[in-house]
Parts: C-alpha cells; structure tokens; sequence
C-alpha cells in the first residue's frame, strides 16, 4: 500500500502517540483487579474528591456544568455527595482505609452540603415548599429525601453516633408512609413527571439500611419483579410509562442500586444489561439505546453519548462488575475509563482529566470501583 507524503508525516506523528498512550493506559490499569493492589489508586482518588466536593454548598454547586441548568446542577450535586459517602462506607468495611482520615469529620460535611438552602433549592423550586419543612405533607420529594436519609445512613454504620437519629427516623417514617398511601408504591421525582425507577430504588435502599421497613422493601421489590418488568429486555423498567424505552443509563445504576438490597435479582439484572446492552472491544461500555447508536448525542442523565455508549451507564456498570466479582469486564469498563478520562496525578491526589467537567462522574465511579461484596469479603 503506497501513501502519499502528507499521509506519511501524519502517520509518523500519530502513530508514536497512539503507541505512547497504549502504554500509558496499561501501565496505569495494570494494577486494577482486586482491593488490595488498587488501594492507592483509590485512596489518592478518594482525597481528591474529597478536597474537591467538601467545600461550601454554592461552590460545589457552581463546579457543575452551568449548560444544564439549575435543577440538574443540584442533582449532580447531592449525586456527588452521596456517591463519595457511599465510597468512604465502602473501603471503611473493606479495609482500615480511614486509620490517617478523618472520617466522621468527613462524612458530617457532606450530610451538612446536602442540609444546606442552598443544595435544597433544586428541590424546592419544583415542589414549592421545603422538603424538611413539609414532613407532614403527602408531596414526594423523593429524590431529595432519599438520598439524604442513605447519606444518614452510612454515617452512622461507620461513625456509630446518634447525631442525626431524629431526622433520620422523621425522613425514613415520612417516605415510608407516601410509598405505602401512593398508587403501587411508587411516587415521581417531580411534579407532573412519570415514575423513575432508579429514583425510587435509592428510597428503597435508604429504607433498607434503615432496617425498620422490611415489608415495604420486600413488597416493592416483589412487584418490581412481577408488574415492571420490561417484556423485551427482561430489565427492570427505566420508569413507568406506556412504551417508554429502556435506557441503559437507568438500567446500570438500577443494577446497582439492587446489589445493596437482593443480590440474586441483582445479579439476573446484571446478566440482561451485559446481554442487551454491553459492547466489548478496544472501548467497551454500555450502551445507552438498544435500536441505535448515535454518533454523538447528549444527554443530561447518560452524558455525552458517542458512538452509542453512555458514559453514566459505563460508570454505573461498574458496581455490579465489582460486586459479582466480574473483573474481565470490570477491567474492560476501567481501561475505556482511562482511555477517555485520562488519570493526572499532582501530589498525592489523583483524579480523571474530565472531572475537571464532571465531577459527579468521578465520585461515580470511585463509589462503584469499591462496591465489594462484603458477605465475600468476609
């Protein structure tokens, strides 16, 4: 094959720096596999996010993207928040990862963002009314309540202190009583909108770790595998509506969201979203759509979707492959990672490049590289 002189340059130019990066990211993923030989990985990126997400509530707010808009920039927000708490569980249960950090200090900041006005704000403008001001209504509220109560929740697994018992058990009660009096148990995000399921499943967690509300979450999750099953995927639906599609974006975090509760549907799930929506290769991940693959497309809870994968539904992914112990894919999943988000390291912090843009993805990701299964650990 004969290339002209222009085509030979940029081929000279090129290919050095596509060797460089190949090496680049197997250098920097040849240690992931298991706990103990990704612990600094994940304790430099763990300080990163927590110099970068414990600061005052406006701030943090303000490091979201401005494009999408006030509602969205506090869901990632508390999304940011919760999925860093998750994390700082996660490691405490797996290894003494906290013996130089200051824990308890760590996880009350962040329950204190989330506390803040200015965080609620998203929450209020769509309900018109304070969501801890308005326990005794009957509007949902659920997405903020919800994570909120998880936060709570994995505070005091770890710390063990009282400190927050009383909003805890008003806000576990509350949802509780709105699930039981809503039409099959489930209630919207917002006002006019349908059903998310992911949405209500961090409810149902929260209720979990509550410990209190068995029959409610074995209720829920009995009609979940009985009345909202989607007949063509077998995945659990991305929210109830006539012919809504299935987005691979819902259905990761759903799989998720499910091995903190039942592990065996968890794990069914985990199957049909590899089944339907995996793609291996040089940049595997998962799909968004299962009837098309954009180019590029953006969307505000999937990301910026290109060549027809999601980089939310990538992220999620990786809680269940960390928790089935899947590490081939899992593996596959963090080199795509590293491909696209490239890791910079200053100091003893290190963090992807693209968290300068999204900071929710990286505490994502970080919170589903260490879901481990804990009944395995032991």
């Amino acid at each position: 094959m004969h290339f002209s002189k222009p085509y030979r340059i940029l081929i000279v130019i090129t290919l050095p720096l596509i060797l460089t990066k190949v090496l680049w990211v197997s250098w920097a993923t040849c240690r992931y596999g298991n706990p103990d030989t990704e612990k600094d990985d994940i304790l430099q990126r763990r300080d990163w996010l927590i110099e970068n997400i414990c600061v005052e509530p406006l701030q943090l707010i303000n490091k979201m993207p401005h494009g999408i808009g006030r509602q969205y920039q506090g869901e990632w927000a508390i999304y940011s928040c919760s999925m860093l708490s998750k994390s700082l569980q996660n490691t405490a249960y797996c290894h003494n990862f906290y013996s130089n950090s200051p824990t308890e200090e760590i996880i009350d900041s962040l329950i204190k963002i989330v506390l803040s006005p200015e965080l609620k704000l998203y929450d209020i403008v769509r309900w018109g009314e304070d969501p801890l001001e308005s326990l005794d209504s009957d509007n949902s509220h659920i997405s903020y309540l919800s994570h909120l109560a998880w936060m709570i929740g994995n505070y005091k697994s770890i710390v063990g202190k009282s400190k927050y018992d009383n909003l805890y058990d008003s806000i576990c009660e509350t949802m509780n009583r709105r699930i039981l009096a809503s039409e099959d148990m489930n209630l919207p995000t917002y006002p006019n909108e349908p059903i998310y399921i992911p949405d209500m499943l961090v409810a149902i967690v929260a209720l979990h770790d509550n410990g209190n509300y068995h029959n409610t979450v074995n209720e829920w999750l009995s009609r979940a595998k009985n009345k909202w099953i989607d007949s063509e995927t077998g995945l659990l639906k991305s929210y109830l509506e006539n012919d809504a599609p299935i987005k691979g974006s819902y259905s990761a975090l759903n799989c998720y969201l499910l091995t903190l509760i039942d592990e065996d549907f968890a794990r069914e799930q985990y199957a049909l979203l590899k089944k339907q929506f995996y793609r291996g290769g040089l940049f595997s991940g998962i799909k968004e759509y299962t009837s098309r693959s954009p180019i590029i497309e953006t969307d505000v809870d999937a990301g910026i979707i290109l060549f027809g994968l999601s980089p939310s539904a990538t992220a999620f992914v990786i809680g269940p492959a960390t928790f089935f112990n899947d590490n081939k894919t899992r593996n596959a999943i963090l080199r795509t990672a590293e491909i696209a988000g490239h890791t910079v390291k200053r100091g003893h912090k290190r963090h992807y490049l693209l968290a300068d843009v999204a900071l929710v993805g990286e505490s994502i990701t970080l919170a589903m590289r260490t879901n481990y299964n804990s009944t395995k650990e032991e």
